[in-house]
């Protein structure tokens, strides 16, 4: 039986944070777009959401994962627009990614990423959703998502489909 839960990350443009979950094994969906939060229903960010089979995948991975393919640990003049987030849907979850961060931060992990109630969401276009599978060959692919998937295939291994 599949444990699904939804959880939000943003960090870097949603072409690539899309594709870098959507090859993960225990990920079930991955909807692109735009996520605000609930301390700021007004402002979008750009990010996505991961419904995850908690069986096969773990959050404390997902956050790994998430923390090694954007640049967590520094600000740069296109925060305003990739905001370096973990949105979280309820207080559960919220306590879970807390304490994951809190372990990763004592273990000499550096991050800037921050923890946000969830607000509303917003999905991409059409045209621009499952960016990479429609065409890893684009320029941008190549350069931006491609290293970001060689993290993966480093280092996570055992968690791709």
């Amino acid at each position: 039986m599949k444990n699904i839960i939804k959880i939000g990350f943003g960090g870097g443009c949603h072409w690539c944070t899309e594709a870098v979950f959507q090859v993960l094994k225990g990920v079930e969906k991955v909807e692109q777009g735009y996520i605000s939060t609930g301390n700021d229903p007004e402002t979008f960010y750009e990010g996505v959401i991961v419904h995850y089979d908690s069986k096969k995948i773990n959050l404390e991975v997902l956050i790994r994962i998430h923390l090694r393919t954007h640049k967590s640990n520094s600000e740069h003049s296109m925060r305003s627009k990739y905001l370096s987030a973990i949105y979280y849907f309820d207080n559960k979850l919220h306590s879970e990614a807390e304490k994951i961060l809190t372990h990763l931060s004592e273990q000499k992990i550096e991050f800037i990423t921050r923890l946000i109630p969830f607000g509303e969401f917003k999905t991409s276009r059409e045209q621009i959703r499952n960016y990479y599978k429609t065409d890893p060959e684009r320029p941008f692919c190549r350069r931006y998502i491609d290293p970001k998937l060689k993290i993966i295939q480093n280092d996570f291994v055992n968690y791709l489909k």
